[in-house]
């Protein structure tokens, strides 16, 4: 913990004993909120990798990553967006339930940063929380709905199609996504035609 205020500090370096030590994993947590930038980054970087591989641990900390949603800060939301998404996977009192609303609709966020973090990590709830597919393809789907202007929504484009990558064999509406992506093989963003490229060729 002395090195995490240092911007060489591996995140990787705190996992193991964050995961054997609840009072560091508590001191992480609350670091998410101080003011010192690379305190907070590498904070999240360790809680993060905790979140892929212990979700478990910080499953009680589940209201936290909440309001981290409401927060006014986009880098606050981004947090709660990944760490919540890993948390999913614990989530065995079903919480998810109370904030699909709250969690999906940033993908209408006014920043673009915000709105592409949701798309990817719906791929990943997917996954987790099968009940939800159907409804959360519709919601990637409907990106053109959006507010953003057309070239933003180019951009979100790739977070989609790498969501939709996550959990395309498991989802019914194959087609519908198939097309979806297909239409993206044209579009203004290098980063997302190649990701349909792959996608196309991986799964077409």
């Amino acid at each position: 913990m002395e090195d995490i205020n240092k911007k060489e500090f591996l995140p990787q370096s705190l996992v193991a004993e964050s995961i054997n030590n609840p009072k560091i994993l508590k001191e992480l947590v609350n670091n998410l909120l101080v003011k010192e930038d690379t305190i907070r980054y590498n904070s999240h970087k360790v809680l993060l990798l905790v979140s892929e591989s212990n979700p478990e641990l910080l499953y009680s900390d589940w209201d936290f990553f909440v309001d981290l949603l409401k927060s006014k800060n986009n880098f606050q939301k981004v947090i709660g967006i990944q760490i919540l998404a890993n948390l999913t996977k614990s989530d065995t009192k079903n919480k998810f339930n109370d904030i699909f609303e709250l969690y999906c609709e940033l993908i209408d966020s006014k920043s673009v940063m915000t709105a592409a973090h949701i798309a990817l990590n719906l791929g990943k709830i997917a996954k987790f929380k099968p009940k939800f597919r159907e409804k959360l393809v519709e919601v990637l789907l409907n990106i053109d709905k959006t507010h953003h202007e057309s070239g933003r929504k180019d951009l979100i484009k790739a977070s989609v199609i790498e969501a939709f990558m996550e959990f395309y064999t498991e989802i019914k509406q194959k087609e519908k996504i198939l097309n979806f992506v297909k239409d993206q093989l044209n579009s203004s963003s290098p980063k997302t035609r190649k990701l349909a490229e792959t996608f196309v060729k991986r799964f077409a």
